[in-house]
């Protein structure tokens, strides 16, 4: 099972990437896994003249994206909750494909001071309408549990992360069985 793994946030002033590169390491351990920044995707909003549904892209950024995207066999989405809601640019990644999503595995990991719980309750939504599997758990990182100080480095993570390692591996095993039982 390749997993790829979500980076949801693109804010200059972002956790993202070390919390990301933390479950890159946790799950390294017996699955291939990639990390995608989609600050590193440059993908406009609603720019293609089809429905993603239909799955015929014209945009360079689009092909490039479902091709990607294609390559794995489950997801892990790391991102924040803004204002009770996940971020548009993850919104908007997932909105530019359809069949390259459907019918595989989902795991959320959430961020917030208190978990991001209700950023992920919406995500699971939209997952759902896609037609992912997510996972029954999900994992919810309270960043007053956390202490994420200033870094230069997006793979430099606080240890206290391991925390929430045996929740973590539990969601992976879910995922795994999810991916299975395809």
């Amino acid at each position: 099972m390749k997993i790829q793994i979500l980076i949801g946030s693109v804010r200059q002033a972002r956790i993202g990437p070390q919390i990301a590169h933390w479950v890159k390491d946790v799950a390294a351990k017996n699955y291939p896994t990639e990390i995608l920044d989609l600050r590193d995707w440059h993908l406009p909003m609603d720019d293609e003249p089809y429905l993603p549904a239909e799955g015929i892209y014209t945009q360079a950024h689009t092909i490039a994206w479902s091709k990607k995207i294609a390559e794995a066999d489950a997801y892990i989405f790391v991102f924040p909750q803004y204002n009770w809601g996940y971020p548009a640019a993850l919104k908007n990644a997932i909105d530019h494909l359809y069949k390259e999503w459907n019918n595989k595995p989902a795991l959320m990991v959430s961020y917030a001071n208190r978990g991001g719980g209700r950023a992920a309750e919406q995500l699971q939504q939209v997952l759902q309408g896609i037609h992912m599997r997510t996972t029954e758990s999900h994992l919810e990182i309270k960043l007053s549990e956390v202490n994420f100080s200033p870094s230069n480095s997006d793979t430099s993570y606080p240890e206290t992360l391991d925390h929430y390692e045996n929740e973590l591996v539990s969601a992976l095993h879910q995922m795994s069985l999810l991916h299975t039982s395809r």
